[in-house]
């Protein structure tokens, strides 16, 4: 090997290796969240279908769990500002916990809708504590490393929920004991660290109708795409209890779909940056709504077929939203970025509040085949409404195209992890700024040497299509 390949190699080894041990105690929290996270989120659709319960409650409980998150939040900010990282974070923990464990004595289905929006709110305080800590805390040249690593600590973390289920084949109150002994061995290493407190800023009102009338067609790709995401967590279980898998089974074909999701980020990020994304988010639409056909009740699916399906919407489903964050970013001033981030976090969001609703309404009233029916539908409806002719490039960023960056599955973080995206300068961030009539109407030069995307790959501003000739 020649000697400058074996020096850039020690350099990017070393680059690694020091920036996953400056965080090691807040990578070590996150894996034990996720890993507590991921499941309850199974084993809540396991238990609830071996009691009869309706798929109505089902979807409602996941749905009040993303409601916290996304609404829950701004409380966590006071509650951070407020007493500092450390026991924010302590006391969230504290209250999942709780949650957690009130569950186990208490049958009743309105008090834990209650228990799930009130956990979705301090795990979200969980996630900005630690999100906030690596985001102030790492260095710009350092971020995309960071970010990186973080995303599959997350991913593995989700995994090894599903795996961990596995061992239980008795679906009893011994899970939530493991998923409340997560909580609380999550507290351990940030107990322990030795890292400084980062600063405390506090958040300003963003200006949500500027990005809605800038990216509208990216909106619309991570609401759908957390409706899919949203309804595969609370029902993907309960399908599978309903073509006869066992609870073991069940594990494993969900963990695989998050598997799969996480290793084809980095396919998917090269082709995105080298072909039209507004094409590329039609190309997934149009496999998801082909790949659920088969699963419509139509004929019998073996467990191995089951898998590799499972697989397939893993890649497809949990690449939608880094490909529409990409999209988003390719038509926003740099600037404007993190308050971007928190937009889409928050309609993503919102989709999976009514993704689980949706779906287990109609599993109750037509049967577990509604789920892929379900499915297909967003994806049919991404077809019809993402199209090229919508797309006009009057608002393309000056750095467009910009990098396609793999993702973590939003469900399972908060919207301050997208503060850690290379494509994101916190230092020049004005996203807390006055938007002006210039912002909203004023065409970006991308003139003069700025290689630009090509025009079918930005997205329409309907403002300033309205003033056109």
């Amino acid at each position: 090997m020649p000697a400058s390949r074996r020096l850039l190699l020690f350099l990017f080894r070393q680059t690694m290796i020091g920036a996953i041990g400056a965080f090691f105690s807040l990578y070590l929290a996150t894996l034990m969240l996720l890993m507590g996270s991921g499941l309850f989120n199974t084993f809540i659709g396991l238990r609830l279908s071996e009691l009869g319960i309706s798929e109505i409650w089902i979807g409602g409980l996941i749905a009040a769990y993303y409601l916290g998150l996304v609404f829950g939040a701004r409380v966590g900010h006071r509650l951070i500002m407020g007493v500092g990282h450390i026991r924010a974070y302590a006391a969230s923990a504290a209250v999942v916990t709780v949650c957690v464990l009130v569950q186990i004595m208490v049958d009743s289905m309105w008090v834990w809708v209650a228990l799930r929006f009130v956990a979705g709110a301090g795990m979200v305080t969980q996630f900005m504590g630690i999100e906030s800590w690596l985001n102030e805390q790492t260095e710009n040249n350092k971020r995309g490393t960071v970010f990186a690593f973080y995303m599959l600590v997350s991913s593995l973390g989700t995994v090894l929920g599903q795996l961990v289920l596995t061992l239980f084949p008795s679906m009893d109150y011994q899970p939530l004991v493991f998923v409340a002994i997560c909580s609380v061995m999550s507290l351990i290493p940030i107990a322990l660290t030795g890292r400084m407190h980062p600063a405390l800023q506090v958040p300003a009102p963003i200006n949500a109708r500027y990005y809605v009338e800038r990216v509208p067609l990216s909106m619309t790709v991570l609401f759908v795409a957390g409706m899919i995401t949203g309804a595969f967590y609370g029902l993907a279980p309960v399908y599978g209890i309903r073509v006869n898998l066992s609870s073991e089974q069940v594990a494993v074909f969900v963990a695989s779909s998050v598997a799969a999701g996480v290793l084809a980020q980095w396919p998917v990020g090269w082709l995105a940056d080298r072909f039209d994304r507004v094409n590329m988010i039609r190309i997934n639409a149009v496999l998801i709504a082909l790949f659920a056909i088969p699963l419509w009740g139509w004929f019998d699916v073996t467990f191995a077929m089951l898998l590799v399906f499972s697989a397939v919407f893993g890649v497809l489903q949990f690449t939608l939203y880094p490909l529409g964050a990409a999209f988003a970013n390719d038509n926003i001033d740099p600037e404007r970025r993190v308050g971007l981030s928190a937009i889409l976090y928050m309609v993503y969001g919102l989709g999976a509040c009514l993704g689980p609703l949706a779906v287990g309404t109609l599993m109750n009233q037509f049967g577990s085949q509604f789920y892929y029916i379900f499915v297909a539908a967003c994806g049919g409806s991404l077809v019809l409404l993402v199209r090229p002719q919508k797309v006009s490039g009057d608002h393309l960023s000056v750095d467009a195209p910009t990098e396609f960056v793999p993702m973590p599955d939003s469900l399972q973080v908060s919207a301050a992890s997208s503060s850690l995206d290379p494509r994101i300068d916190i230092s020049s961030d004005i996203s807390h700024d006055p938007i002006t009539d210039e912002d909203y109407l004023g065409d970006i030069d991308i003139e003069g040497g700025t290689e630009a995307a090509p025009p079918s790959s930005v997205e329409q501003n309907s403002a300033s299509e309205l003033n056109k000739p």
